[in-house]
């Protein structure tokens, strides 16, 4: 049977297929990749500010549709994630980190640990993270938090058995300016104490 009749149908088909095949490996990569445009970087940390907004992009909402998480909105204030230390290497639990602050300005604010999905982490203490009203602080009012395994005096959170984390801060009534680039100076170090 001669098939150079159909030799145009075939390609054609192939193409369609490879396009398919193609535009569903994009959206995935895309759909794991974070809130889609328009994040807001300062330093280690992340956030996207149109998430909470009408003017969210299609792919950031539909991570938000398939996580069934309800983002806060831009009146309402912003959430950043840190994936990395300050130094930009990953977040492993396998090391201890501090979290040094400076905050930027915030009526309420809340430091937390979760799973890179955002989930709280199990952890044998069920503390799962600190707020501006329950962190301690030295005299000049500064706060550091240790993040380990072990406990440690002060303030600390574990990562419970997870391996790795990210750490989720959230501004509530900030004047922080989104159309602009915030100062990374101003924003919570995280400096990685060591490695086990």
């Amino acid at each position: 049977m001669d098939l150079k009749p159909y030799a145009n149908y075939l390609r054609a088909a192939s193409a369609m297929i490879a396009g398919v095949g193609i535009g569903l490996f994009a959206t995935v990569l895309s759909l794991n990749a974070g809130y889609g445009f328009n994040s807001l970087r300062a330093g280690a940390w992340t956030a996207w500010p149109h998430i909470g907004g009408a003017d969210i992009d299609p792919y950031a909402r539909a991570v938000i549709s398939r996580s069934g998480e309800a983002p806060l909105g831009r009146d309402q204030g912003l959430a950043f994630i840190a994936r990395a230390d300050s130094d930009g290497a990953p977040l492993s639990a396998e090391c201890e980190y501090r979290i040094i602050d400076p905050l930027p300005a915030a009526r309420f604010w809340t430091i937390a640990l979760a799973s890179p999905d955002g989930r709280l982490l199990a952890n044998p203490t069920e503390r799962y993270g600190y707020s501006s009203v329950d962190i301690l602080r030295s005299e000049g009012g500064a706060f550091e938090i240790d993040v380990a395994r072990e406990a440690r005096p002060g303030n600390w959170l574990s990562p419970g058995g997870a391996k790795d984390f990210v750490v989720m801060l959230r501004l509530y009534d900030t004047p922080l300016d989104i159309e602009s680039a915030p100062d990374p100076n101003s924003f919570p170090k995280i400096v990685k104490l060591g490695c086990a």
